[in-house]
């Protein structure tokens, strides 16, 4: 059985997530909690896969791809070869396949973008959670994180920070979400 796919993402007031490419915000705080959260294994041996959007992948800084210590999954209709950088899958159910290929490898999957990735899991089978940073602040954007839907629940999770923090003046909440 793979593990349920976690999606993990930040969202200003209008849940704006992008713009021309890039994140309209520069929070180191946040970004080490994403780095974290989509890093750290309770098992050494094992990895966690960054699953993602074709543009997604083409906003990362090429001096950070592929992410990091971990298995990063791109998912894209294109015949493209990313070499030993990156996993391609054609669909969800595809890249579900391969996941359950590697589970003895694997320990969580993260969705990590794009809009329409974070939609179609939210509404499919394989949902596990949805981290969400909310910046609370309104930002010019792009590119939006989808409808919540209604069937989902705020939860505590106590790898994550439960109160408001703060860095250059703009403050920011963790809020966990599960379907009900």
């Amino acid at each position: 059985m793979p593990p349920k796919l976690e999606l993990i993402a930040a969202a200003c007031e209008n849940m704006g997530i992008g713009i021309n490419g890039g994140l309209p915000w520069r929070l180191k705080t946040e970004m080490a909690f994403f780095t974290r959260m989509t890093t750290d294994t309770k098992d050494k041996d094992k990895k966690n896969i960054v699953l993602m959007g074709r543009r997604t992948w083409d906003c990362i800084p090429e001096k950070y791809k592929p992410l990091e210590n971990r298995i990063n999954m791109v998912l894209t209709s294109q015949s493209l070869n990313y070499g030993d950088k990156a996993i391609i899958c054609k669909s969800i159910p595809h890249a579900i396949e391969v996941i359950a290929e590697m589970q003895n490898q694997v320990e969580r999957v993260w969705v990590i973008g794009g809009s329409r990735v974070y939609k179609d899991v939210m509404g499919s089978p394989y949902f596990g959670r949805l981290y969400l940073t909310r910046i609370k602040k309104e930002f010019k954007c792009d590119t939006f994180f989808p409808p919540i839907p209604s069937g989902f629940v705020l939860i505590k999770d106590p790898t994550v920070p439960q109160h408001i923090q703060e860095e250059k003046g703009i403050k920011f909440i963790y809020e966990v979400y599960e379907k009900k």
